[in-house]
């Protein structure tokens, strides 16, 4: 098997019996071990694709480990052979604070103070605040779950968002099919669902209008979720706000006219990168290396996306 740097070998070493482990980037050969060797390759955090296209060198690859909760294209590059486990949870604590901190740095008008204090300007302003607003999570996962935790304490009215209709623990979730006959009622949109056919551009320009004004769409989910240039058309007629963690594309260029809008706060995809992210890696991987060595999966298993 083959870690992407020995900084994460290192971490989570020493390694059980029978495991033979290299150090691999994806990109240039590997270290420690011979191509025809590696049945299990971790990637590398947050590589783009182009970079991962080297992972078909290793003829015996049986798994693959993300360091990211999402999976999108990766069975894909892979191809039908290779199972892939994620880092699901990993990443769930930092990315539903973010989440509320964008909502809320939105919703107090944040941004706006930081141009004000580069302008040496005095502009007290009331601006909605998180408390009482109506607030849709659209995704219930493990980090829909924690960000419903942490809103808890803000004396939002919440609502909840699923693949179906349901009702669990905490209550109502509601049909994401139905999401644009409650958007009138959505003041904070928050998306954290995986990026696939059924939810690419599920907030596109039939959403965004159904939205009240001053809507603020915050996104760390993933870019192609949101219609980029339905909702850059909303935000120039200053109607809503966006916070957004992810984008399409990414990175932006520098030319985008995203980057000029008042309205848009824009975090470079930091959601899960935080000093919490390393000993949690690391723990979840000594549990996988544990579950190797004795012929097993591991957890967070994916299946192929349906087509």
């Amino acid at each position: 098997m083959t870690f992407p740097s020995t900084h994460l070998l290192e971490a989570v070493g020493p390694l059980p019996e029978g495991i033979v482990a290299g150090v691999w980037d994806i990109e240039g050969d590997p270290v420690g071990v011979e191509l025809d060797e590696i049945d299990v390759a971790i990637f590398p955090y947050m590589a783009n694709f182009s970079m991962l296209q080297g992972i078909g060198r290793a003829k015996n690859l049986k798994l693959v480990q993300t360091q990211t909760t999402g999976y999108d294209g990766v069975h894909d590059l892979v191809g039908p052979g290779v199972s892939v486990a994620t880092a699901a949870g990993v990443h769930a604590a930092s990315t539903a604070e973010l989440a509320v901190g964008l909502a809320i740095a939105s919703l107090r008008g944040i941004g706006e103070s930081v141009r004000d204090q580069a302008a040496n300007r005095w502009n007290p302003t009331r601006w909605p605040g998180l408390a009482d607003r109506k607030v849709a999570i659209v995704g219930v996962g493990g980090i829909g779950e924690e960000i419903r935790k942490r809103l808890d304490p803000f004396e939002v009215v919440l609502s909840r968002f699923g693949t179906r209709a349901r009702t669990d623990e905490h209550g109502e979730i509601l049909a994401v099919g139905n999401l644009l006959d409650h958007a009138k009622d959505i003041e904070v949109l928050i998306l954290i669902v995986p990026h696939n056919a059924g939810t690419h551009h599920l907030v596109d320009a039939e959403l965004l209008a159904a939205l009240p004004d001053d809507a603020v769409i915050v996104n760390v989910a993933r870019g192609p979720v949101v219609d980029t240039d339905a909702l850059v058309a909303e935000l120039k007629t200053g109607r809503l706000r966006c916070a957004s963690d992810v984008f399409d594309p990414e990175p932006l260029p520098a030319d985008h006219p995203i980057w000029q809008l008042p309205n848009a706060l824009i975090v470079p995809h930091n959601g899960g990168n935080t000093e919490a992210f390393l000993p949690r890696m690391t723990a979840l991987l000594k549990r996988q290396v544990g579950s190797w060595a004795q012929g097993e999966l591991g957890e967070n298993l994916v299946v192929p996306p349906k087509v």
